[in-house]
């Protein structure tokens, strides 16, 4: 018995991460049975098996521990001991929350029903009469043993995971809040991210990203695709006239004109400090011109109240409609900037077509 002593003794050392290996690969059995000979038995039909580690223990009162410090993964159980009861044994295995799950696979002298049902309902795996013939033997322990360590597996998976998220919390409702919390903040830095914060419109990454994807979708279904490029006309005198508080106010006015002209599928961002653009799918170049009109005179009535007067402003609008010979978004973009241009350099307070 000095072998499986000794054994014992090296696996109770090992390192924790050779110990999760070795349980990972490996069928660990503990035999509870107060006759030595049997245990000494036992570990001959065991001994020639690679993949099995071995372990005896003699007293029923230590063998929940036993299990705990062997990590076992199969308990072959007794069900006559002088200390404990086999069925009392049964309960603590289940009572205890690392051998609950353990698969116990009992011992008994003789073949019968009534014992057996008891056993089961005890909370036994499976029943074997002593002593099993070898290959029935390893047959169930590798069957038990495998279940076991998968089971294993999946709940680490599992809890892996969810680590991060359970630290945060101390029960399961808390647990659903602190999810809840935590989509809450992903879909708020989402918006931050893809939002100009003054306006409340696409920021310039997020406009030219939908903008790219309304231009891959007009190539592919050849459907008609517009943008308009517009700037406050002499924002800086704006600013340098009546504050920078006005100069925001300003801009926040015409991100509300520009939401008033804009159907549900348009997007409209602010890409500069004063500049904006809007992207029309399913739109010629005709109806682009119409929203532009009816962006620039939408500006001439707002009017935005101050202490100290009152404040107008106005806006030019480059118009540009997606051809075929457009390689990318970027050249629809151009062309309605030059336009932009046209259109300052006429007088502003209108719009030009590319």
């Amino acid at each position: 018995m000095r072998k499986v002593e000794d054994h014992q003794t090296a696996v109770h050392e090992t390192e924790p991460e050779v110990q999760a290996t070795v349980r990972a690969e490996r069928a660990v059995v503990l035999l509870v049975d107060d006759q030595p000979i049997i245990g000494e038995a036992i570990r001959r039909l065991l001994h020639d098996q690679p993949d099995i580690d071995y372990h005896y223990c003699s007293s029923g009162s230590l063998a929940v521990d036993a299990a705990q410090r062997v990590n076992a993964t199969v308990i072959l159980q007794d069900l006559v001991m002088p200390d404990v009861d086999g069925m009392t044994l049964l309960s603590r295995y289940r009572a205890s929350s690392t051998t609950r799950d353990i698969p116990v696979i009992v011992l008994s002298s003789k073949e019968d029903p009534v014992i057996k049902r008891d056993a089961f309902q005890g909370g036994a795996n499976d029943y074997l009469v002593k002593l099993p013939d070898k290959i029935e033997l390893m047959a169930r322990i590798h069957l038990h043993s495998k279940a076991y360590l998968t089971q294993i597996q999946r709940d680490e998976a599992h809890r892996s995971l969810t680590e991060s998220q359970r630290q945060l919390v101390l029960s399961n409702s808390e647990l659903a809040e602190r999810i809840q919390e935590l989509q809450a903040v992903r879909d708020e830095l989402s918006r931050l991210v893809s939002t100009d914060s003054l306006t409340g419109l696409y920021s310039r990454a997020k406009w030219f990203e939908l903008a790219a994807n309304e231009f891959s979708r007009h190539r592919r279904y050849h459907r008609p695709l517009a943008c308009l490029m517009l700037d406050l006309d002499f924002f800086k005198r704006i600013n340098d006239t009546w504050g920078h508080d006005i100069g925001d106010e300003v801009i926040r006015q015409f991100a509300s004109v520009l939401r008033a002209a804009s159907r549900q599928s348009d997007s409209a961002g602010r890409v500069g400090g004063e500049e904006f653009a809007v992207v029309l799918p399913e739109t010629p170049i005709t109806g682009a011109e119409e929203v532009a009109r009816r962006i620039v005179t939408a500006c001439r009535v707002v009017d935005i109240a101050t202490p100290t007067g009152h404040v107008k402003f106005s806006c030019s609008v480059g118009v540009a409609e997606a051809t075929e010979t457009d390689g990318s978004v970027e050249d629809m973009i151009r062309r309605a900037d030059s336009a932009l241009y046209e259109a300052k350099r006429a007088g502003r307070d209108g719009w030009k077509s590319a």
